[in-house]
């Protein structure tokens, strides 16, 4: 099967939730028009940020199923929907209902208890679960900081060697540019190499690599699309000044509290989606007052994604 590579932004999305922690699928279709305005192409959702860990297989399905109806009519916009987790027979009914669904790929990362042990493990897994989604594209969550599974791709690729017919792709989440780089070589090119980190994603431009995942695309695309740009025409001082703006505006996810900011930022470009479940942390009101000061101090006001009804009306 063959599937197009992705070039764009793919924001990997937050679950909206009500402040006593239930689901908000009812912001979905905002949540689409507002990625969709700053041109960004698609959605990564029940990942990291999105904190598919942390939800039930229902849960995950509801998500799936606002996600799906929210973007039907749009064959430009590509939703993956992360089914991942320790249990292989939940991951496979996860990519069962995501096809059935009709959302454009599922992706699957490394069991994180029982880890797979070998490339050709981490292969078998892969198999099945692309298996029982077999008329959609498959590609493998890269993240050994969070799985423990740190299993070269490259291998794993090798390990594959053709045996999945939808395997498209890799969203990496990892800092390993060589073994990036040999993974965009493997079988003349076949797989789509999707960057998995926003902090350094010059570095993968270099790479070639112009398909990227992240948290930050969901309220900070124009910056990125502007990094590309710069890139591309050969501006490499301006290309790399943004880059440093965005580590400036990443540095502030590390100075609050972690993965939950980001829906702090949110807030501030006037999409509420709520806070994160237990163990996350949030900030609290007077943490989030200091925050708006910093987020001001990094200019985040001249590259923020907006809403269409901010800008022109």
């Amino acid at each position: 099967m063959n599937f197009p590579k992705l070039t764009g932004l793919i924001a990997a999305p937050f679950t909206p939730m009500h402040e006593n922690g239930s689901l908000n699928v009812s912001l979905v279709p905002e949540y689409y028009q507002f990625l969709k305005h700053n041109k960004v192409i698609g959605a990564f959702i029940n990942g990291s940020t999105g904190e598919g860990v942390s939800q039930t297989k229902e849960e995950k399905k509801l998500v799936a199923e606002a996600w799906a109806n929210a973007t039907k009519d749009d064959k430009d916009f590509k939703v993956i929907n992360l089914v991942g987790g320790t249990s292989l027979e939940d991951c496979k009914e996860m990519a069962a209902h995501s096809q059935e669904a009709g959302l454009y790929a599922v992706s699957f990362t490394a069991p994180f208890y029982f880890k797979p042990g070998s490339a050709q493990a981490l292969a078998d897994c892969c198999k099945e679960v692309a298996a029982a989604a077999p008329d959609i594209a498959f590609y493998y969550y890269h993240i050994p900081v969070l799985t423990g599974c740190d299993i070269s791709m490259f291998d794993m690729l090798n390990a594959v060697n053709g045996s999945i017919p939808n395997f498209a792709g890799i969203k990496y989440t990892h800092e390993d540019f060589m073994d990036f780089l040999s993974c965009m070589y493997v079988e003349n090119g076949r797989y789509d190499m999707l960057w998995g980190r926003d902090e350094n994603m010059l570095s993968a431009l270099v790479l070639g690599s112009f398909g990227a995942v992240g948290s930050t695309y969901n309220y900070a695309a124009p910056l990125y699309y502007d990094m590309q740009d710069a890139f591309k025409s050969g501006d490499l001082i301006k290309a790399r000044d943004l880059q440093q703006q965005s580590i400036d505006m990443i540095r502030l996810l590390g100075k609050y509290g972690g993965i939950a900011t980001g829906k702090a930022f949110m807030k501030i470009v006037g999409l509420d989606c709520g806070g994160f479940r237990l163990p996350v942390k949030n900030m609290s009101a007077e943490q989030f007052e200091d925050f708006k000061k910093d987020v001001a101090a990094v200019g985040f006001e001249s590259f923020n994604s907006v809403k269409a009804i901010e800008k022109f009306h």
